[in-house]
């Protein structure tokens, strides 16, 4: 599994199972470059046919695991202007019973939409706090799903 955008990493996760069910390492700092190691987390649900994104970011990288509950397509369009993959746009398709841990650099326009059945379920730590320390900054982040004429879309 693997992303053609210049700094996008993709990695397919291991699953440990034993009698009590399984177990899963999310993301390990001595496997992330230091520059995005995370400073907090949330979990989101989405159900089937919904979408979220496109939107990018200035300076935060965002570090997604999709828990694999559901089927997701991952959509991903290099907006940086001095990256090698200035201009492409590449589609990931998540299947269900795969763990998949994908961080996203700055600059990279992101979305995500659950084709699957099921809730599907998310988790992001990405290496900034939203809307800075207490909520006190306007987030950083460039919402292109509140543009109709937004060159990023979603496809169905």
């Amino acid at each position: 599994m693997k992303c053609n955008i210049d700094g996008v990493l993709v990695r397919e996760l291991d699953r440990h199972h034993d009698d009590r069910g399984w177990l899963t390492e999310l993301f390990r700092q001595d496997e992330l470059p230091v520059e995005s190691h995370p400073v907090m987390s949330y979990l989101s649900m989405t159900r089937p046919g919904v979408a979220r994104g496109p939107h990018e970011h200035r300076q935060q990288t965002d570090l997604f695991c999709f828990a694999g509950f559901s089927i997701f397509k991952v959509y991903f369009w290099d907006n940086r202007p001095d990256s090698p993959t200035h201009g492409h746009k590449d589609v990931l398709d998540v299947p269900e019973g795969k763990c998949v841990m994908v961080r996203v650099p700055p600059g990279v326009v992101h979305g995500y939409k659950n084709v699957g059945q099921a809730d599907g379920y998310v988790v992001n730590a990405p290496d900034r706090l939203y809307a800075g320390e207490g909520h006190r900054e306007p987030p950083d982040e460039i919402r292109h799903e509140d543009d109709p004429n937004s060159p990023f879309r979603i496809d169905d």
